[in-house]
């Protein structure tokens, strides 16, 4: 037996064949150069098949690793789409007289560098992303590409691994690599898919098919393990069985902190796949179900049927546990093919949320309609976004009144919804008091809510939702709400942060709503607090 030692990025245990990860022998291959009209058709089918995969990553993403999880298909693809991107491209082709396929990792390599050089953290990020979409392409276009994984369970090992080639990997329990940013895109997938990882340990392409054990707590690598390894695995493995059944056992009853306060713990979901998860991480109910992704990435929106499946799905799902629907939210950084209107200068301050939908009575009652039917099937409420002023609420339960009425008309069963509103907005943590009267409940967004506040992008990481004048805006949401007897929960990343749940809790919120994997520990922490 030989134990190897990297560090620990996610934790977990799993015993199989390594498979060590790189290029195809021999892959790859050359047509010369074929004029430029030649070479600009090639890339965009090379380009078009690329957006293809990156729809499939991202629906396969969604159902193992949540929406979270599956965001950075959908920055890919709009990469995709970026002008300065596909002008430079097509200028490497035309005015250099490169193949499409050297073009794209030119401009690829261009792009790269000059993100690499800002100051901000986070579009230096953006360097690797644009690295792996322009590979993408170019091994469409040229022929390259990885080794074929194995049949069966595996770990994978290899130098580092993108997003894309992890979902490839679909029959990987565990991950061994040489570099990996606990930070990065593919961490962030690999513990939301609860897969072991440990990273700095350089692969030899002789473990290949060799057993293995990875232990991704202590950060181990054991190879050949010997049956006391594989024991002593199996007796952890029992033991953390036993903990989990515990609290599911405690899941099944209310959350309170030691001195008997009742807190709701809810969670996010964008996916039935995501609500059963939800529901076995014991949720109480799902607080944010979002519903962009029905509407995006393709030429007309959602009908009615589709949407009410969709919902139903999720509140069955449920097993009877409240669901909370939010209405569309385009606009901003999401925006859908059959979206008219002109692109606007600053979409994040644009038409988006619930001016959007009111703009759109037909599309906004079909959505409205779909909910109220599927509410015949369990608890479900209905909340609006980027609510800013009673009048659009009124407006919106004017037209939620009007689609239950041609419902009954129509013969067609609908359930009861409360109706709920986003604080996401000064305006609307300010006009608390008055939201409160026509509104069944609030839920803080806190992203929106520090972006707006901040005047700074919510992807930046300054943009700190723990700042004074953000919790002072969710202080008076919550004193707002409960001026009428309205509940009041917090959602979005700040919901999730255990360093702040004792002090969230001392605003007053009454529940937290927070991604499925973040469950677990966020009850522990609420129980544990005096």
């Amino acid at each position: 037996m030989e134990k190897r030692f990297g560090k620990s990025l996610c934790p977990g245990r799993a015993a199989a064949p390594v498979f060590v990860d790189g290029p195809a022998r021999g892959a790859g291959f050359t047509l010369g150069f074929c004029g430029a009209g030649g070479e600009l058709a090639r890339f965009e089918e090379a380009r078009r098949a690329a957006l293809d995969r990156l729809e499939g990553q991202y629906r396969q993403a969604l159902g193992r690793a949540g929406e979270e999880g599956a965001e950075i298909f959908r920055l890919h693809r709009a990469m995709l789409g970026d002008r300065d991107f596909l002008d430079q491209v097509e200028e490497n082709i035309q005015g250099r007289g490169l193949e499409a396929a050297a073009a794209v990792l030119s401009a690829g390599e261009m792009f790269s560098a000059q993100f690499s050089a800002l100051e901000d953290p986070y579009l230096r990020d953006r360097a690797a992303d644009v690295e792996e979409i322009s590979r993408l392409v170019a091994g469409l276009l040229s022929g390259a590409g990885e080794a074929p994984p194995p049949a069966g369970d595996y770990l994978a090992a290899a130098d580092s691994l993108s997003p894309s080639r992890l979902m490839e990997l679909e029959g990987a329990k565990g991950l061994i690599l040489r570099e990996c940013s606990p930070l990065g895109h593919t961490a962030l997938l690999a513990r939301a898919m609860n897969l072991p990882v440990i990273t700095g340990l350089e692969p030899d392409p002789a473990w290949t098919g060799r057993p293995a054990a990875l232990d991704g707590g202590e950060g181990a690598l054991y190879l050949d393990p010997d049956q006391e390894v594989l024991t002593q695995f199996q007796e952890k493995t029992r033991q953390e069985a036993l903990r989990a059944a515990g609290l599911a056992a405690r899941a099944l009853g209310p959350v309170c902190t030691r001195s008997g306060r009742a807190v709701g713990l809810w969670a996010n979901a964008a996916s039935p796949e995501e609500a059963a998860r939800a529901l076995g991480n014991g949720a109480q109910g799902i607080g944010l179900l979002r519903t962009e992704f029905l509407f995006l990435r393709r030429d007309t929106p959602p009908g009615e049927e589709e949407q009410l499946a969709l919902y139903r799905q999720v509140i069955q799902a449920m097993e009877g546990r409240r669901v909370v629907i939010r209405t569309l939210d385009l606009g901003s950084d999401k925006r859908a093919p059959w979206m008219s209107g002109p692109r606007e200068d600053n979409p994040a301050l644009g038409l988006r949320g619930i001016r959007r939908s009111l703009a759109r009575p037909e599309l906004f009652s079909t959505q409205l309609r779909a909910i109220l039917r599927a509410a015949a099937e369990g608890e479900t409420a209905v909340m609006f976004p980027v609510v800013t002023s009673p009048e659009e609420v009124l407006q919106a339960r004017a037209l939620l009144d009007r689609c239950r009425a041609q419902l009954e008309e129509e013969n067609l069963p609908a359930g009861p919804v409360e109706a709920g509103v986003m604080i996401e907005t000064p305006a609307a943590a300010l006009l608390a008091g008055e939201l409160a009267r026509v509104s069944d409940f609030f839920s803080i967004g806190s992203n929106d809510l520090a972006q707006y506040t901040l005047a700074m992008d919510r992807q930046d990481p300054a943009c700190d939702p723990r700042h004074p004048a953000v919790l002072e805006l969710i202080r008076r949401a919550v004193e707002g709400g409960h001026r009428f007897g309205r509940p009041v929960s917090l959602c979005g990343a700040l919901a999730a942060d255990p360093a702040m749940t004792e002090e969230l809790l001392a605003l007053g919120l009454d529940g937290l709503s927070v991604p499925a994997e973040d469950l677990w520990s966020l009850r522990e922490r609420i129980e544990g607090l005096g």
